[in-house]
Order: C-alpha cells, then sequence, then structure tokens
C-alpha cells in the first residue's frame, strides 16, 4: 500500500462520509418513528403505532441479506468504489420517497405499501454499504492502524444516527408537536435524499484500493454465494456466529433504548432524545480507541470483554431503567451498555475482513453478517414491543443476553485475526 500512503486518510474520510450519510438515511426512520407511525397506521394506540411501524423497520432488514449479496459480488467483481457509489444512490431514491408519500387519510392502504417499498429500497442499499464500506476502510489502512481505522465505521454510522437524532432535536426545538406529526417528520428525509445526492459524487472521486486491484490482476475466482459456503464456509459461519449477538446488543442497546426510556421508563420525548443523543455521542467518542486498543493487544479480547459484560449485566441495566425517573441515572446506565457493547463495535468490521481473501472478501463480511443482522438487529424493536405488549417485557432482557452469550462461545474458540489476518501489507 505504499503508492496509497499518502492519499489513505483522504480515501478513509471519503469513504467514511459517504457511510454517515447512508446510516443517517437509514436511522432517520427509527428517530421520528414516534411522529410519522400514526400517519401511516393510526389506531389511536401508541404501541400498537409503534410495533406496525417497527415491523416495516424489521422488513427493510430483510432486504439487507439480498443486498449484501448482490451488492458484495459487484464490489468483489467491480470494485469498491463503484459498489459504494451505487448504494448511496439507492439511500437516496429511498429517503426521498418516504419524503413526499402521503400519509393514510389521503391515499388509504397504499400509504404503507409504499413506505415498505422504500424501506426494501434501502434496505438493499444498505445490505451493499456494510461489505464495501467495511472492506474498503480496512483495506486502506495499514496493518499497524487497522484496528483504529476500521473503527471509523460504527464512528460514522453513529454519527448518522447522532445526526439523525440533532435534527429531531432542532425540529422539536423550533415545531410543535401538531406540525411534527403533521408535515415536520417529513423534513430529515428530504435532507437526507439531498445529503446523500451530494456524497454520490464525492464518492467517484475515491481511490481503489490496492488489494482489489491485484486480485481483479491475479485473475482469482469470481466472487459468488456458491463458492462462499463453499470455498469459505468456516468463516462464512463464524461471521454470522460473532454477529448474532452483537448486533442484537447494539440495536437493544442504542436504537430501541430510545423507545424504552418513553414506553416504558416514562420519560417525554425529548428527554429520551436527549439522554440517547448524550449516550450515543459519548460511544462514537470511544470507538477509535477500543480499535487501537485492539492493534495493540488483538482483537478477541476485546469480544471476549463483551461477551462477558453484556451477558451479566444486559439484565440488571433494563431492569434499573424500568423504574428511574432521574434522566442523569438513565444516562448513566444507557452509557454503561454502550461502553459493554463497544467491544463488538469497535472491530467487528476489521475481524470480519480480516477472515476473507480479496476476490471474495467484500460479499464474505457483508451476506452472513447481514443475515445475522436481519434475524437478530432488525427484529430486535419488533420482538421487544411485542413481548411488552404481552406482558412479557422482562423476557428481552433475557434474550439479549442470552444471544450474547452464545456468541461469546464463539469468542471463546476462535482464533484471534490480528494475528491472522488474511489481508496482507502490499
Amino acid at each position: 500500500m505504499n503508492a496509497h500512503r499518502p492519499h489513505r486518510l483522504r480515501s478513509i474520510i471519503g469513504g467514511s462520509a459517504g457511510n454517515l450519510v447512508e446510516w443517517y438515511d437509514w436511522y432517520v426512520y427509527s428517530a421520528f418513528t414516534l411522529y410519522f407511525a400514526p400517519a401511516f397506521f393510526p389506531s389511536g394506540n401508541r404501541t400498537a403505532e409503534l410495533l406496525s411501524a417497527a415491523a416495516v423497520f424489521a422488513v427493510g432488514f430483510l432486504m439487507r441479506p439480498i443486498g449484501a449479496w448482490l451488492m458484495g459480488m459487484y464490489a468483489d467483481r467491480r470494485g469498491r468504489k463503484a459498489a459504494l457509489t451505487l448504494s448511496v444512490a439507492m439511500m437516496c431514491g429511498g429517503s426521498l420517497l418516504i419524503a413526499i408519500t402521503p400519509g393514510y387519510a389521503v391515499i388509504g392502504a397504499a400509504a404503507p405499501a409504499i413506505l415498505v417499498l422504500a424501506r426494501l429500497i434501502q434496505g438493499l442499499s444498505l445490505g451493499g454499504e456494510y461489505g464495501a464500506s467495511a472492506t474498503y476502510l480496512s483495506e486502506m489502512a495499514g496493518q499497524k492502524h487497522r484496528g483504529f481505522y476500521s473503527s471509523f465505521q460504527y464512528v460514522t454510522l453513529i454519527s448518522g444516527q447522532l445526526t439523525a437524532l440533532a435534527v429531531l432535536i432542532i425540529l422539536q426545538a423550533f415545531l410543535s408537536e401538531a406540525a411534527l406529526e403533521s408535515w415536520g417528520w417529513r423534513v430529515p428525509f428530504v435532507v437526507g435524499g439531498v445529503l446523500a445526492l451530494s456524497v454520490f459524487y464525492l464518492r467517484r472521486t475515491l481511490l481503489e484500493t490496492e488489494s482489489f486491484e491485484k486480485a481483479k490482476q491475479s485473475g482469482a475466482p469470481k466472487s459468488s454465494a456458491w463458492a462462499l459456503f463453499a470455498q469459505h464456509p468456516r468463516e462464512a459461519f463464524l461471521v454470522m456466529a460473532l454477529t448474532a449477538g452483537g448486533t442484537l446488543a447494539f440495536y437493544a442497546y442504542s436504537i430501541y433504548v430510545q423507545k424504552f426510556l418513553v414506553n416504558t421508563s416514562g420519560f417525554g420525548r425529548e428527554t429520551a432524545t436527549a439522554i440517547t443523543a448524550a449516550a450515543m455521542f459519548l460511544f462514537m467518542l470511544i470507538q477509535p480507541a477500543a480499535g487501537a486498543l485492539s492493534d495493540r493487544i488483538g482483537r478477541k479480547p476485546l469480544m471476549i470483554g463483551f461477551g462477558v459484560a453484556g451477558l451479566i449485566f444486559t439484565w440488571p441495566i433494563f431492569v434499573a431503567l424500568e423504574t428511574t425517573s432521574n434522566a442523569f441515572v438513565a444516562f448513566l446506565l444507557v452509557m454503561a451498555a454502550l461502553v459493554i457493547v463497544t467491544g463488538y463495535t469497535s472491530i467487528n468490521a476489521v475481524v470480519k475482513a480480516e477472515l476473507f481473501p480479496a476476490h471474495i472478501r467484500t460479499l464474505g463480511v457483508a451476506f452472513p453478517y447481514a443475515l445475522a443482522n436481519a434475524l437478530f438487529g432488525g427484529t430486535a424493536e419488533y420482538v421487544a414491543l411485542w413481548l411488552k405488549q404481552e406482558g412479557m417485557e422482562r423476557g428481552f432482557y433475557v434474550y439479549v443476553a442470552a444471544m450474547i452469550g452464545l456468541s461469546l462461545i464463539v469468542y471463546l474458540r476462535m482464533r484471534d485475526t490480528k494475528h491472522h489476518s488474511r489481508i496482507f501489507e502490499d
């Protein structure tokens, strides 16, 4: 990578900026669910409305494995840059479609149908984005700092969520609740579409990675799902197993917790948003530190630390959140959960990339991850809300802890990818 070294930082920043916008567009849906759910799913019951909106959120996740499969092969065959450019264009289209769709009162059942279509498009986009950006950042980074630089995938992922929350806070400050529920919720989707369009042009100027160029010149076999599971079955199933507990914990601790603070703890929507935003901001700041730590001590100790702490503390953290009425105490509890999951989030991208050779790396990172993410991450809110509606809310805490425990077994048995990486210094 010597030829790329002067451009490495610029390429990583450019790729990360696109990742931020992609995740902003994805998370805006979750951040504004409390306001637009009645427009698409009017029922008069808050939990039922949120449950319907969460189901659509989960449907978007069902498309992510398909996007990971198609876009993963595209990135391995045509280049990481080409895949990153295509994914952000699709995300732009999905956001603008949500922004202009009339509500149920105007076009009836067509409204939620169009909402589902838009989320399907965004799911395809994000399915490809994760693998392409994880591979791009890991390949662009130098061997000694690969954990540090690849951690910026979650820095930008969290930044996208924080930007969505910041837009929510600003709109809450300047618009009434009635205005937000009537038309204000459309504003962030317009912003996301415009930002995605600008990033489309930015990504067209990115450098391609040398790992891809060398794999292309070497005449390596074409990337395909058959080749992935036939030639690299252990690595593919390893990605699914190590992802299951980590992605469920991340969505439980970061996405669902905002609704939990309103729907269970009893905080106002503005207070819940502020608590979540403050905790996520600090969570974002510690990702590079954890990534850099993995460059020194290895990836495996961080994942084991997450597994042990998540298994032990998930139940007491959620139980304490149920009854607290103090915003600062709630913030500390949410922050504790996010510190725990950092052992997974900060290094999961580089761990997966280090498992595969270059000619099938993007597909290997994206497809098994997307399968596990659809099964466990995308359904987290729906499972939590369904259990609450059935009067078994604490069953969700057991579910999260149990899945973290299963992933912990995998972390304990796997080799440390830092010392057995398939990404070599060129």
